[in-house]
């Protein structure tokens, strides 16, 4: 959120270097929601009543399934595996 320009071109080598200065504000968007996302899913290590805990987890779990989703059909079908895939899993796993 806070390197796109510096830390951001050396992980993605393969992107224009031009691309990074125009795009500094949506990567800080994106990295804002992704800290949200998981401030929401350590929020709930923290909360007592295991039926808020549940809700509160299958709320920003579902968030970052649908997010995922989202991505697999906007940009690269690898997010739905690295992104939904394992909050679908989480999902399933706080049900057991």
């Amino acid at each position: 959120m806070f390197a796109w320009e510096t830390l951001g071109r050396k992980i993605f080598k393969n992107f224009p270097k031009d691309l990074f200065k125009p795009t500094k504000s949506m990567a800080a968007n994106q990295g804002l929601y992704n800290g949200f996302l998981a401030a929401g899913l350590i929020w709930t290590f923290f909360i007592d009543n295991d039926i808020w805990r549940l809700y509160i987890s299958v709320f920003f779990l579902s968030c970052v399934i649908i997010a995922g989703v989202y991505g697999a059909l906007t940009v690269s079908k690898k997010i739905l595996y690295v992104q939904a895939i394992p909050a679908i899993i989480a999902l399933v796993l706080i049900h057991l």
